[in-house]
């Protein structure tokens, strides 16, 4: 683990399976003075217990599945872990492998789009009747992925979109689950369409490198308002 000092306590952060990497997330948390400490589970680092250590989580996005927990092992001790958080009622947030995995930890299905479909590049979200200001108005926000969740029982669903219907889920008052990354930044998109991906534009449904980046200058400000929004509002006091 490594971790940065900050006076409003700490945040655990879970990658897959990189570890450290400097996003927006991780920026803006230390700019609101919050120790960030990342966990790597695919590299062996063990995860915390859900004690007093810690204002919240988010387990991040990755190429793995959790369809697949037989090649990817330390993916099933965290599922397990994340129910052990949430049923200890620890703020937690997930995106895309992050949100699938809880899901999956509160019994929804995880599958791929029934047509094959990536989403990959901004694609408008909308608020649903219930968001309960979760999502204020229509945002366009940044997708990488084939798979999305099921919106699991006993959750809200708080945002839809046009490719993968469930975009966001609250669970009980602190538990959240995203299919998008409000976390990418133009950097992280350039370094996916090239490192991640090269053929990316094989993909069914996926943008084009040039489309995402030409997007990224339109909607990346307001998407950044959001983050910074939804951080302070999940970590309030």
């Amino acid at each position: 683990m490594d971790d940065l000092n900050g006076g409003r306590g700490s945040v655990l952060l879970i990658d897959h399976p990189a570890g450290k990497r400097d996003d927006r997330l991780s920026r803006r948390l230390r700019q609101a003075g919050y120790e960030v400490r990342w966990c790597c589970p695919g590299r062996g680092e063990a995860l915390p217990e859900p004690d007093g250590r810690y204002r919240g989580a988010v387990a991040y996005g990755g190429p793995e599945s959790v369809n697949d927990l037989e090649a990817y092992p330390y993916l099933a001790e965290e599922i397990r872990w994340i129910e052990r958080w949430v049923a200890a009622d620890k703020p937690f947030f997930g995106i895309c492998l992050g949100g699938q995995m809880l899901a999956r930890a509160l019994g929804a299905e995880v599958a791929r789009h029934p047509e094959g479909v990536h989403e990959i590049g901004y694609v408008e979200i909308e608020p649903t009747g219930t968001g309960n200001g979760f999502l204020p108005e229509k945002l366009f926000v940044y997708h990488w992925h084939n798979e999305g969740f099921a919106c699991p029982k006993g959750a809200e669903l708080l945002a839809s979109g046009p490719v993968f219907p469930n975009q966001a889920y609250r669970y009980g008052s602190n538990a959240y689950g995203i299919q998008f990354h409000p976390e990418v930044t133009r950097e992280v998109i350039e370094r996916w369409t090239v490192e991640c991906d090269p053929a990316i534009e094989e993909r069914p449904g996926a943008h084009p490198a040039s489309r995402q980046l030409a997007d990224c200058a339109r909607f990346d400000a307001a998407l950044d308002r959001w983050c910074s929004q939804f951080l302070s509002d999940w970590l309030a006091d």
